[in-house]
């Protein structure tokens, strides 16, 4: 049986040396008599669990002591309105840019609370680009400047940080967080849906600057207040307590394996090996800008479509899972997180070449 690699876009691959720490934990967690999933979320053994998974986030992304580190549910979509709930502080207006499906599903969102000003959109070039930042329209006096620096189903990224001047500057950043270093103090908030780079889903982490909540619309719901969450520790219910423990192993795994810097640079090298691949052959094409193509999300096509079906059946049969791109855009999609190791972007580049050789 062929090794398995999983190019999943989320849930995506986890390190395997995570999930085989949780294996052995799994029924007594360090000698306690009880898994993480029954322990109470107020118990000593969790708290120690909780709080050394902040630490070691802390670390690894070298979190300011003014920001809070929140672990909450609801998954990036909850965000959508929780931001605009927490950060429009007397605010009408709110400024985005959309350069993709995940962005334009927030800028919905946003329009339920307040007024949205697109201030850039690539939706023109079908978004395989990004407007280039001197054509933004921005609002000095908006409430924020929310955009997505990742597009998973379009693999557009953006290698470079806006300048948002005194308005604060908010991230969904689910599917680049911890892919490389990352100077938090240029945002107002981050926030990540885990199922990507994190842990399973179920989780989600936001980091907000502490002088940002704490005048939410009026209706509210508490659930939804940064404030709240952050005066009682992410704990103002049971949190998802397996999946913050689970993104806790991950955090060590990635501080084990040299941190932020280490990761960036396996990870360029990943995509730049599966990038050349593509680029040097006149059988698959990126449809995306060069350069603003995804480190972490990699789309292709393949010169004849109706090849698309056998590409994905003996990709399967070699091992290759989950390499079909999103319904809305078609292709094949490689997602090569942090924890997918170089082995399997080598053995997608070898099957890619003879797959080429043969039907191409």
């Amino acid at each position: 049986m062929p090794e398995i690699y999983n190019f999943s876009a989320g849930p995506a691959v986890l390190p395997a040396a995570v999930l085989e720490q949780a294996r052995d934990e799994l029924l007594d967690w360090h000698g306690s008599g009880m898994s993480v999933m029954e322990m109470s979320h107020r118990s000593k053994e969790y708290l120690s669990i909780a709080e050394q998974a902040e630490a070691d986030l802390r670390e690894l992304l070298s979190i300011p002591a003014n920001y809070r580190v929140l672990f909450l549910q609801g998954g990036a979509t909850s965000q959508f309105s929780m931001v605009p709930m927490n950060l429009l502080r007397g605010k009408q207006q709110a400024d985005y840019v959309n350069t993709g499906a995940w962005s334009k599903k927030a800028i919905a969102e946003a329009r339920r609370y307040c007024d949205v000003s697109v201030v850039a959109s690539s939706e023109d070039s079908n978004f395989t680009s990004i407007p280039a930042f001197d054509s933004w329209q921005r609002n000095t006096d908006a409430a924020y400047l929310h955009y997505t620096p990742n597009e998973t189903i379009g693999g557009v990224e953006f290698h470079w940080v806006p300048e948002s001047g005194d308005v604060p500057l908010v991230v969904d950043m689910s599917s680049t967080i911890l892919s490389r270093p990352l100077d938090v103090s240029r945002f107002g908030v981050i926030y990540a849906g885990a199922q990507k780079n994190i842990g399973p889903a179920g989780l989600t982490v936001v980091i907000v600057r502490e002088d940002l909540p704490g005048e939410t619309l009026a209706g509210t719901p508490s659930m939804f207040d940064y404030r709240l969450h952050a005066d009682n520790g992410s704990m103002l219910n049971t949190p998802p307590t397996f999946g913050w423990y689970l993104a806790g192993l991950v955090f060590k795994w990635l501080k084990e394996k040299g941190g932020l810097a280490a990761m960036a640079t396996i990870n360029q090298r990943k995509s730049e090996r599966l990038y050349d691949a593509i680029a040097q052959s006149d059988f698959y094409t990126s449809p995306v800008d060069a350069d603003c193509r995804s480190w972490m999300n990699v789309p292709f096509t393949l010169a004849d479509a109706a090849l698309d079906g056998e590409f994905l059946s003996l990709a399967k049969s070699a091992g290759l899972l989950n390499l079909k791109g999103h319904r809305s855009v078609g292709g094949m999609r490689a997602s090569i997180y942090n924890a997918m190791p170089e082995a399997g972007v080598a053995a997608l580049i070898d099957f890619m070449v003879e797959f080429e050789r043969s039907r191409g």
